[in-house]
């Protein structure tokens, strides 16, 4: 997705938010957001990819903060909140006559735990207020059928993950995926780098993911969404020889769509008004969009 004007001032507003969860130092705070807004007029273009952008802003940012992991806390927060409704997840699916399908909207409102944007949760506790809400509300956009039928048939899977507490929800998809197909090879990537409050490797191993599929990668390096361009040799084996890459978020979607990968299906929330308009899609739904 190419960046937007709206795409501005939600870098800044992102900006704002994690310097004020890393450091008191107001000359630090100052510093970063001079940084930021000289890169954004520097960076913007509308040919430019928005997660380019953004993780060129965030990486500067990190360094004048001198803090690899702002959302260090907020994630454990959110896995922590999460790991409480797994539960709640578990007895949906118990009554469910279609558990991979009971899976994926929950996997999806877990994608609402995302922090300093408009559209997502203000704090990880939250989410189990609103629970309920969306978990009835359903999918805005609904191409599960067919994702169904490519999982169904399919020897190999690929799933990128997005923010923390939310890869909680999805390791549970994970496990539904292959109760429903036990052949698929089930790929999971997580980020390779703290960035945002986006899952990373250890965030996987603590909540022992690998017990639920066959290989968990990482993306190899410091991006917001996905640099497709330097993705690991293993990953790229993987997506390589997928039948299905199933993505979750927004920031996912926005490297992707700038890639050639099909066929590929986005899970996610649509918190913004700029990703919902590139999907064509209403604003603050549940989306199982498919790109064939």
């Amino acid at each position: 997705m190419k960046i937007q004007p709206e795409c501005v001032p939600c870098l800044l507003k992102r900006i704002l938010f994690e310097t004020e969860m890393s450091t008191t130092d107001e000359q630090r705070r100052t510093a970063a957001l001079r940084t930021g807004c000289r890169l954004l007029s520097e960076l913007y273009d509308p040919g430019q990819c928005s997660a380019t952008v953004a993780t060129k802003v965030h990486q500067a940012i990190y360094e004048i903060l001198g803090d690899r992991d702002p959302y260090k806390r907020l994630k454990q927060r959110s896995n922590a909140v999460a790991t409480a409704l797994v539960p709640k997840i578990e007895q949906l699916l118990q009554g469910s006559s279609d558990t991979l399908r009971t899976a994926m909207i929950c996997a999806i409102i877990g994608n609402i735990m995302d922090f300093g944007i408009d559209g997502s949760t203000s704090s990880p506790e939250n989410v189990e207020h609103v629970f309920d809400r969306l978990y009835a509300e359903g999918l805005g956009h609904d191409d599960y059928q067919k994702v169904q039928q490519l999982i169904q048939h399919a020897t190999g899977v690929v799933v990128f993950t997005d923010n923390c507490g939310e890869i909680v929800f999805d390791k549970i998809l994970c496990r539904e995926i292959k109760r429903y197909n036990p052949n698929v090879h089930l790929t999971v990537v997580v980020k390779g780098e703290p960035v945002l409050s986006d899952a990373t490797l250890d965030d996987a191993l603590q909540l022992q993911l690998s017990a639920v599929v066959d290989q968990v990668l990482t993306t190899g390096c410091f991006a917001v969404g996905v640099n497709v361009t330097k993705l690991p040799r293993a990953v790229v084996k993987a997506l390589d020889s997928a039948q299905l890459i199933l993505c979750k978020g927004m920031a996912n979607y926005e490297s992707f769509s700038e890639s050639a990968y099909r066929p590929i299906a986005y899970l996610l929330r649509t918190k913004c008004q700029v990703i919902a308009r590139s999907m064509h899609l209403a604003q603050n739904i549940s989306v199982i969009k498919l790109y064939e």
